[in-house]
């Protein structure tokens, strides 16, 4: 049998190629960056060629490398799920799963229970740390994800459409002084999530007040977090109408319900073409949409 690389270097080589960053990488296969940058270097070595363009923090592939990992990423991802067979045992089947947690929290654990009883034999692992497309094959087996569109590359389906709505804490529409109209946004902070930057540009836009330049911006990776921050007056939050409907916060108020605005913002399912034919990613793409797709 002809000599082959070190499965690490082959594991490390694909991971940097797919979050183009050795930090990420590291991040991801728990290893330090020297480590992980030994590993690659221990593949280029043997295959007497670099497989990447170094950039500063950053690792772009060059034509050797999208070649070597277009022919090595599904082998690998064939061996992931083979191992993963293997050690699940007969009966029981295992998907692992990257979803936001305010969906997790509103929409899919609600209903968890229904999917137990459908399919026992499911059990999910839940993963809610962010950029989960990118990670893919490398301890994802299917993404829900918040996103204008998805690489076509990937299978996708749409779960839903959504408006954008503003909210606030009640005392800002039943106070003394209370919001008459948007152009008073500009004196408020507003909060954004990371995954949803543009939502505000698109509510103003519709709204027809241009660039809203509120008095600051503040950032948020949950939504969950989001909406208690509005709730305590700290901001009003550019959100979709299903978190605001999800929540069902009496402390909470839409501002401005005459105005609608359509997301440029949707849920997808999400995964490799080949996942879909493995059974975990099958029934739970099949229960989702029979039961959680708006």
């Amino acid at each position: 049998m002809r000599r082959l690389p070190p499965l690490g270097s082959i594991e490390a080589f694909v991971q940097v190629a797919r979050l183009g960053s050795i930090k990420a990488a590291a991040e991801e296969l728990a290893l330090s960056a020297p480590a992980l940058s030994r590993r690659v270097q221990s593949l280029e070595r043997f295959l007497s060629k670099p497989l990447f363009a170094r950039r500063h923090q950053a690792m772009v592939l060059n034509e050797d490398g999208e070649r070597l990992l277009t022919q090595i990423a599904p082998v690998l991802d064939q061996l992931s799920d083979a191992v993963e067979a293997m050690t699940a045992g007969k009966e029981l089947v295992r998907l692992r799963l990257g979803v936001l947690p305010l969906f997790a929290a509103q929409r899919l654990f609600p209903k968890l229970g229904d999917l137990r009883r459908a399919h026992p034999e499911l059990h999910l692992d839940i993963d809610t740390a962010g950029h989960g497309v990118s990670r893919l094959g490398d301890g994802l087996d299917a993404v829900v994800a918040l996103a204008r569109d998805i690489d076509p590359a990937l299978y996708s389906k749409l779960l839903d459409r959504n408006s954008v709505y503003v909210i606030g804490q009640r005392a800002l529409v039943e106070g003394p002084r209370p919001l008459t109209h948007p152009r008073q946004l500009g004196s408020m902070t507003a909060l954004l999530h990371r995954e949803m930057p543009d939502t505000m540009a698109a509510w103003s836009e519709a709204a027809g007040l241009g660039v809203i330049k509120p008095q600051a911006i503040d950032l948020f990776d949950s939504g969950g977090l989001m909406l208690e921050a509005a709730a305590q007056g700290l901001g009003v939050a550019f959100m979709h109408a299903s978190h605001y409907n999800h929540a069902n916060d009496p402390r909470l108020v839409r501002l401005f319900p005459q105005i609608e605005v359509t997301s440029p913002y949707s849920h997808w399912f999400v995964c490799r073409p080949r996942a879909l034919q493995t059974k975990p990613v099958r029934l739970f793409h099949d229960w989702m949409f029979a039961n959680l797709a708006e």
